[in-house]
């Protein structure tokens, strides 16, 4: 049995984790907008913002994992953006993982297998038309990935994701009508997009000890857009 903190348990992926999570008998201290306790071993803090640092030790003394899943999908031609659209999906995406790691240091290293999950996107290493603003904000995050992995090793690991399009309420306005959404399955070359339980389940081994050898990581789960044509 694991204390996994997870930043956005409320919707898409971060829900479906906290379900599994749940159902393998952990207990989930999830941090959102809205969607209270669903679960005995469940724990729900509610945020206006839950890309702000969140300090687990009000509810736990260990934490052996911590998972931040808030995100953006902010996708404008360059030209149009401003300085807001820029600030604000670091914020959301880069700043608001480094700050709750840094919170949660402590809780993280009483554990004695401690892991961290954050996302990124398959639009960092595959460049994508309209994509500037997120897909610098997520390369900030991989960056944070490979550095935190480094300084904190061997006694904290830390991976990240970085999904392609996935059907969650976050990719709604891309996949609205079923044009939309078969025009997103075409370009994966396994021809469909990825659910919020095929990137949970990716989150949780993660997490777990069947991935004790692995840090540094991103994890490209992106139907294989990524690597092949």
């Amino acid at each position: 049995m694991k204390h996994i903190g997870i930043i956005g348990d409320s919707r898409g992926i971060g829900k479906a984790l906290r379900d599994q999570l749940l159902a393998e008998g952990h207990h989930v201290y999830g941090v959102s907008r809205s969607g209270g306790s669903v679960h005995p071993n469940h724990h729900h803090i509610a945020t206006d913002a839950v890309a702000s640092a969140v300090d687990f030790s009000e509810y736990t003394e260990v934490l052996d994992g911590l998972v931040y899943c808030p995100g953006t999908i902010n996708l404008k031609p360059f030209r149009g953006l401003k300085e807001e659209d820029i600030m604000n999906d670091l914020k959301v995406n880069y700043v608001g993982a480094f700050m709750n790691v840094q919170n949660n240091l402590k809780l993280l290293k009483k554990s004695q297998h401690p892991s961290v999950v954050l996302f990124s996107t398959v639009a960092v290493q595959t460049g994508m038309s309209f994509h500037a603003s997120i897909a610098s904000a997520k390369a900030a995050v991989e960056g944070l990935t490979r550095s935190l992995a480094a300084e904190l090793a061997p006694s904290i690991r830390v991976n990240c994701i970085a999904p392609s399009l996935t059907d969650t309420s976050l990719a709604e306005g891309l996949l609205n009508n079923d044009k939309k959404r078969e025009a997103a399955n075409e370009r994966h070359p396994l021809k469909r997009i990825g659910s919020a339980e095929e990137l949970a389940a990716s989150a949780a081994y993660l997490l777990g000890d069947h991935s004790s050898w692995m840090t540094g990581q991103i994890l490209h789960l992106d139907g294989g857009m990524s690597a092949i044509r």
